[in-house]
């Protein structure tokens, strides 16, 4: 074993394995496509039926915020079933494999825009995701599990092709969905999720037995979770208690109900309202999730009440990291939904003259920089595995060539006109951009002597997304109530200034949730604490869609202004509160830093 760790390790690009960027290709081409799919979904469903060059579904921004936000719940919901799988019956790389197919097919049925093709694409993306999220990130642990040291960089290489991915994806599945068509958009997600899988599945060869299913690579499996068992296990052993705590039956019983009721509500929430079919009574839908919440806050605080009192203390601290991450999400997340509208119906998008030049030179260089850099990337690949994984390369090589052409035509087509007409998804991409951009001032920032605090950095984030949404409300002044759609449009420099900041919270807090559940959580109860964590997420995104479906309601009745003001003070005050509690939560993390 030791010597196929040195052979692995033997092929490097810049200075790590060459999995390693089969895996930042791979990651990449999902997220194009997720990314692409995503920015077009809302734009698509709410697009007026006529008296548009491209039509969509006219529906309301309601309804779309509704199908949208059931979506985004359940892509953070699956993955605890989809890693589980993986660990107990297919292994990682053939999870991946799984996911990564069904995705393909869910892309692909997207672009007949039918509206069962719609639901259907969408519940394949979902299940697919299940497979394919947790386990990319698996196999990447797997491989550094004998090089902790190299293990900070490597996410950071995985992550910059996660970026990348949404960067590009947005970008020009964007550009095709509204120039040529709605089709092509989707399509175009689908056909380089389906270049990814391949790509991924020919690379078998530089893998070895990494990310085998268990029964393969039994030995290093065991190895790997008695290891990892011990390690985090000890940590358990406080006043003399055994670090045990399993699952009784009660606490089965109110993981089924719980999750039972969070299924069927999400899809009653978009089923009653699109097609008018109730799966739950609708008189008493808030009294039945206020006795599920109860529920689960019984089996929480009843498993908490288990463990010893620093295990127990630590674990209230992801407690309430895990709910102000509620209030993140549900204001980050409004770029799906009520920034795309605010981008298409009431932000100056045509530029002339100067300004129409100045607008195509930046973004020329904003396209052709990255991508120029990530072919130099692929080229370090080709170099040093082509004789390994030489179908894998070629298949990527072809990916990248058919990336290179779509940017040229969309060049020629931006620089044969005087003027310039920004795209909706344009403003989408800023987010990826900005992520780029920033993300190594802060990666030295928590590497300094200057490194505050979770809460500090809680309470940073969540103060930063205030001020984005705060720029957006200041901008939207000039928007009375009422006002139609295009009938009044502000500068861009708003919605720009907005997504930096919101970009600059979500490095301050985005980075922090993960690495404190491993940080703060028994071992015993990772698993639990890891679907609670994706909860919390699912909440937070299943309320922005929800209030970002009131987003023609609130254009209507009170201003876009006050629409955006909501969401200034939610997270400030969020923030503020996070921040007062850092010395409570200092104390209650027992040392964690």
């Amino acid at each position: 074993m030791d010597s196929s760790k040195t052979n692995f390790f033997d092929t490097q690009v810049l200075g790590h394995p060459a999995g390693l960027f089969v895996l930042f290709f791979t990651e990449m081409w999902e997220r194009f496509s997720f990314y692409g799919m995503r920015v077009l979904l809302v734009n698509f469903l709410t697009m007026a039926v006529v008296g548009v060059d491209f039509p969509g579904w006219g529906w309301t921004s309601e309804n779309a915020g509704a199908l949208f936000g059931t979506y985004a719940g359940l892509l953070y919901l699956t993955p605890i079933l989809g890693g589980l799988i993986a660990d107990k019956v297919t292994g990682y790389r053939w999870a991946v494999v799984i996911g990564a197919a069904i995705m393909t097919i869910g892309h692909a049925a997207m672009a007949f825009e039918t509206e069962t093709s719609l639901y259907v694409g969408l519940a394949l993306l979902v299940i697919g995701t299940g497979f394919f999220k947790p386990n990319m990130t698996s196999i990447v642990s797997e491989m550094y599990k004998d090089f902790p040291e190299k293990k900070d960089g490597a996410y950071t290489i995985f992550y910059m092709g996660v970026n990348a991915g949404a960067f590009f994806g947005m970008m020009l599945c964007g550009y095709l969905a509204e120039t040529v068509g709605w089709a092509w958009g989707f399509g175009l997600a689908g056909i380089f999720m389906a270049l990814g899988t391949l790509q991924f599945w020919l690379a078998k060869p530089i893998f070895g037995i990494i990310g085998d299913p268990p029964i393969k690579s039994a030995g290093l499996g065991a190895e790997r979770s008695d290891g990892d068992q011990e390690a985090l296990d000890s940590s358990l052993v406080k006043d003399g208690e055994e670090p045990t705590n399993p699952f009784t039956t009660l606490d089965k019983i109110l993981i089924a109900i719980c999750s039972i009721v969070a299924f069927v509500y999400l899809i009653n929430d978009p089923l009653s309202k699109i097609k008018g079919v109730n799966l739950l009574p609708e008189a008493q839908i808030g009294v039945i999730l206020l006795i599920t919440l109860a529920l689960f806050l019984y089996l929480v605080i009843s498993r908490m009440t288990r463990y010893t009192k620093i295990t127990r203390d630590r674990m209230i601290a992801f407690v309430i990291f895990a709910f102000f991450t509620v209030f993140f999400w549900m204001a980050f997340e409004q770029g799906a939904t009520s920034l795309v509208l605010f981008a298409r119906d009431f932000t100056q998008r045509s530029l002339v003259g100067e300004a129409a030049t100045a607008f195509k030179i930046v973004d020329t260089l904003l396209t052709v920089v990255p991508l120029g850099i990530i072919t130099w990337v692929l080229y370090l690949l080709f170099t040093k595995t082509f004789k390994t994984i030489r179908t894998s390369n070629i298949v990527l090589a072809l990916s990248f060539l058919a990336i290179w052409i779509i940017v040229g035509y969309k060049l020629v087509q931006d620089f044969s006109t005087d003027n310039a007409e920004i795209t909706v998804s344009w403003f989408s991409i800023l987010n990826s951009f900005f992520i780029i951009t920033f993300a190594s001032f802060f990666t030295k920032w928590w590497d300094s002597k200057y490194n505050p605090s979770a809460a500090i950095k809680y309470g940073l984030g969540l103060g930063l997304l205030g001020i984005g949404f705060g720029i957006l409300a200041f901008g939207s002044l000039a928007i009375p109530a009422g006002t139609e759609a295009g009938a009044v449009r502000v500068s861009m420099i708003w919605l720009i200034l907005a997504y930096l900041f919101h970009t600059l919270g979500e490095l301050c807090l985005s980075p922090v949730g993960l690495s404190y559940v491993s940080k703060l959580v028994p071992a015993r109860m990772i698993a639990f604490m890891f679907g609670m964590w994706y909860l919390a997420i699912a909440i937070g995104n299943k309320l922005a869609a929800k209030v970002g479906g009131m987003f023609d309601t609130m254009r209507d009745e009170s201003s876009l202004s006050f629409f955006f003001l909501i969401f200034t003070i939610i997270p400030i005050v969020s923030g503020i509160l996070v921040t007062i509690l850092g010395p409570v939560l200092k104390k209650l993390m027992h040392g964690v830093k």
